[in-house]
């Protein structure tokens, strides 16, 4: 049981990465740890190839509550399904190693992630990143890696390399990259703003800032010393068909053209799978995809109409609807090309937030955005049901968008839920979804700092000769080799992330694509103003109105009642939705502003003071031989004595007064115990 381990400095953190003691029936295993952020990650690969028609690559991220010193919440005490910040951290792993693998691997791989301990100012998604490249690039499988990972902040205008949790407060950047010794793989983040050349700045940091991690990495691979598995793509045969698919990729209309291509597949399976000697079904549709490759790079290579006969740079068609859905708080229909978007906005109060239970412990989000895509948005059958790994990473990524614009919470104390339902798709509905979203929020009346939009950019390119197109179809995303998605506003860019097929991309190729993202983005950004050049003024009249009221910490108790029957109480005959939050800050929201005002009086009758020399109207509520006992505000009753009652001279109180009676009383005095002195023939000597 001989370790291996390796260490390096990573920014303020140190990485230490360990194999040969745990797990060792997996073909790679690696303890990755930064600071007190705990991580074992394992790979096992079959030696039989598979008989699907894809890479079986597998990453599972299991989140341990062990590792923060938690018991999970719940009936079961035990985890189960994955949390949407496992699955986003899935997708983060995945992204950078898959296209490592060789074209036409096809044995299945899996990757397990455990997250054994973590410190909450270190996210464990940086270190399990490091520690897959580790793993497979130990285990012997054909992986061209290794690749490194980090986090790169923008904190007082510098550049701060895996910054912690608290740093990332006050940081304008969180920007995630991956990348090989001499090129990027994949980018990930959320901004405030910041222009091409910063978020360009960022990625090139985090590059050169990862070679240490890919050098203690090779180093490890070498000292293990597992034999790489010896493997040979098949040769495909590119000749089986004729000139067709050249004719097919002229059609523009997505279902047309599909229906093409299936033509020509099914007529080439017919021709050349007639016998026991012909060619495999699968062998023949792996040519035909070949061809299809070759077809589509050569011609935009080429500098020759794209396949619906745009030039480089240009953005399809963009039709915008707003308003479209009149029960709900805001909506936008936003269509570009064959890509279409229905977003809804819904507003709610501070109950209706999402309560999150991740391992570093609990919080609340009062933002959310989700994604569907349904199988009828591209013409398919399928499963409806729970959102897919895609459309929760989509949804995120829109997200990261809209986080920079958001109206601060003390100005707009609403919770936010944004519904994106994708209703046609050939290519980039995420950023059809940023779209939507921000016509979706203006069409709320939510005041949003700057609308925001976002673009896809492709990439072809073979040797030295490269193309980068903007508003990428789906068959430009499925043949190219960069899927490169930027949105922001006019003033710089909100989020970024980008995923690249190839041994990664340059300086150069990735300077170009920001660039000619910002000409689309303006375009589509100019398209959007004359949609809706701003927020509405007011919000729809089924919205709720949020009124905020602060009151002293100690009078929270008086609002709530005993076992919270006055807030129910209020809540109940005003039909109002109250919050009160420990700092004494009470939210009201209804839809109906006199219900809002009623609440309010409520609220501020219960919280009110008792002033010596105010004249108050109460309501008697019981008699006493020595007087009457008026309550002059909720939850404070005051004594007319008999001899307070009249001018004259009163012998019974049952006499002038009786329960219920509505009277007028002056404060005479509120003594050290709170005791409240009231006389009503004051307030008769004043009128």
């Amino acid at each position: 049981m001989n370790a291996i381990v390796k260490e390096f400095s990573y920014g303020a953190q140190q990485i230490r990465l360990e194999t040969g003691r745990i797990a060792r029936q997996a073909n790679g295993a690696v303890l990755a740890s930064m600071g007190d952020t705990s991580v074992l990650v394992t790979v096992v690969a079959r030696r039989e190839s598979s008989d699907r028609d894809f890479f079986p690559l597998t990453v599972d991220y299991e989140e341990r509550t062990y590792a923060a010193g938690r018991i999970p919440g719940g009936f079961f005490k035990r985890e189960g399904r994955p949390s949407e910040k496992a699955i986003l951290t899935c997708r983060l792993i995945d992204r950078p190693i898959r296209p490592l693998f060789p074209a036409g691997f096809r044995n299945e791989v899996q990757v397990v992630v455990t997250v054994m301990s973590v410190d909450p100012e270190i996210d464990p998604d940086i270190v399990s990143m490091v520690g897959a490249s580790a793993a497979l690039t130990i285990s012997g499988v054909p992986f061209s890696g290794p690749i490194g990972a980090n986090r790169v902040g923008f904190v007082e205008g510098e550049y701060v390399l895996n910054p912690s949790a608290t740093q990332l407060v006050e940081s304008r950047l969180n920007l995630v990259v991956a990348g090989t010794k001499n090129a990027v793989l994949m980018v990930e983040s959320e901004a405030a703003e910041l222009d091409e050349a910063q978020m360009l700045g960022a990625v090139m940091f985090g590059h050169d800032a990862m070679q240490p991690a890919i050098a203690a990495i090779a180093e490890m691979a070498n000292e293990v010393g597992n034999e790489r598995w010896e493997w040979e793509a098949p040769a495909a045969d590119e000749g089986v068909i004729g000139g067709n698919v050249s004719e097919a990729y002229q059609i523009a209309d997505k279902a047309a053209r599909q229906d093409k291509m299936t033509e020509i597949r099914q007529s080439a399976i017919d021709q050349l799978c007639a016998d026991d000697e012909g060619d495999s079904p699968d062998a023949v549709k792996a040519s035909i995809k070949a061809v299809e490759k070759n077809v589509v790079r050569g011609r935009i290579l080429a500098k020759e109409p794209r396949i619906d006969g745009r030039d480089l740079e240009t953005v399809r068609p963009i039709t915008i609807e707003t308003g479209i859905l009149p029960r709900t708080h805001g909506s936008a229909l936003f269509t570009r090309g064959e890509t279409q978007a229905i977003v809804v906005t819904t507003l709610g109060t501070e109950r209706d937030a999402q309560r999150i239970d991740a391992i570093e412990g609990e919080r609340m989000d009062a933002f959310m955005l989700h994604y569907n895509f349904p199988p009828y948005c591209v013409g398919e059958t399928g499963r409806v049901g729970s959102p897919k790994r895609r459309e929760i990473g989509h949804g995120r990524l829109a997200k990261r968008s809209l986080l920079a614009v958001l109206p601060d919470p003390e100005d707009f104390p609403y919770v936010i839920r944004i519904v994106s339902e994708i209703t046609e798709s050939n290519g980039s509905s995420s950023m059809a979804t940023v779209c939507g979203t921000s016509l979706s929020l203006m069409d709320a009346g939510i005041q949003i700092k700057a609308p925001v939009a976002g673009v896809a950019m492709g990439l072809i390119k073979e040797a030295d000769d490269f193309a980068i197109l903007t508003d990428i179809l789906g068959d430009e995303d499925h043949l190219g080799d960069m899927d490169f998605k930027v949105a922001g506003t006019r003033e710089g860019v909100t989020a970024l992330q980008m995923d690249i097929k190839i041994e990664g991309i340059n300086r150069e190729i990735m300077e170009q694509a920001l660039n000619q993202a910002r000409r689309g983005r303006l375009h589509i950004l100019d398209e959007m103003d004359r949609a809706l050049p701003a927020p509405r003024a007011e919000m729809s009249d089924y919205a709720p109105r949020i009124t905020t009221i602060r009151i002293p910490t100690d009078k929270i108790r008086d609002i709530i009642g005993k076992g919270g029957v006055t807030i129910r109480g209020i809540q109940e005959s005003t039909g109002a939705t109250i919050n009160i939050d420990d700092d004494g800050t009470v939210t009201i929201a209804t839809s109906d502003n006199s219900a809002a005002e009623a609440a309010r009086k409520k609220i501020e009758q219960i919280t009110a003071d008792v002033e010596e020399g105010t004249i108050y109207e109460g309501r008697v509520v019981r008699l006493m031989d020595f007087g009457a006992f008026v309550n002059i505000l909720p939850g404070k009753d005051g004594l007319v004595h008999i001899s307070q009652i009249s001018n004259e001279r009163v012998n019974e109180v049952s006499d002038v007064l009786s329960e219920g009676d509505v009277v007028k009383v002056k404060v005479l005095e509120v003594d050290r115990q709170g005791r409240v002195r009231l006389s009503m023939k004051a307030v008769d000597g004043e009128e």
